[in-house]
């Protein structure tokens, strides 16, 4: 029997998580961006499958950074 092997629960692909609209808005004004100004993550992209993302959301990943100790980064779904 195969078990399907899930890629965003491999110890090496950084935590992934889909930001409220609350959260974005936040975002955008913190840092005074709009949502062309943010890298780009496909919708297809493995890790944030589960997600179920949609385009225009925001995706936080969280790496482990040996400095700060957590380093956050954000990407905007896109289709193609």
């Amino acid at each position: 029997m195969k078990t399907k092997f899930k890629v965003d629960k491999h110890i090496l692909i950084p935590k992934h998580s889909k930001l409220s609209d609350s959260q974005k808005e936040k975002l955008l004004e913190k840092y005074n961006i709009s949502m062309n100004e943010l890298p780009r993550i496909l919708k297809t992209d493995a890790a944030i499958s589960s997600l179920e993302p949609k385009p225009n959301d925001i995706i936080k990943i969280a790496r482990k950074s040996p400095t700060a100790g957590e380093a956050f980064f954000y990407r905007v779904v896109v289709d193609v």
